[in-house]
């Protein structure tokens, strides 16, 4: 089970977007059993992960997601996969893994 899903899934619920999770691992390929809120409108992935340095991530968010007051990208950086406002304060850019509104 891979740890990006993982993490995007802890972005997600650090934000209430999801309930619980449960990682099960079984030894094989493992599965996540997730609680949902009906929170989420959409969540996406983006492929490839694209480079977005810090100047691109305000563009990229208004792109993307469908108003200034919702909605997150994901980002993997150096200091790990988080939301798009995180990686501003941390001044980072990164890859883009994903979204959720």
């Amino acid at each position: 089970n891979s740890k990006v899903v993982i993490k995007f899934l802890q972005v997600m619920q650090k934000h209430g977007y999801i309930g619980d999770l449960e990682i099960i691992d079984d030894h094989r390929a493992g599965k996540v059993v997730v609680d949902l809120v009906g929170r989420i409108n959409k969540c996406g992935v983006i492929s490839p992960r694209f480079d977005v340095c810090l100047g691109d991530i305000e563009q990229l968010a208004s792109n993307i997601l469908p108003s200034r007051q919702f909605g997150h990208l994901v980002f993997t950086t150096p200091y790990g996969i988080m939301d798009h406002e995180e990686a501003r304060r941390k001044n980072t850019g990164g890859k883009i893994v994903g979204f959720f509104f």
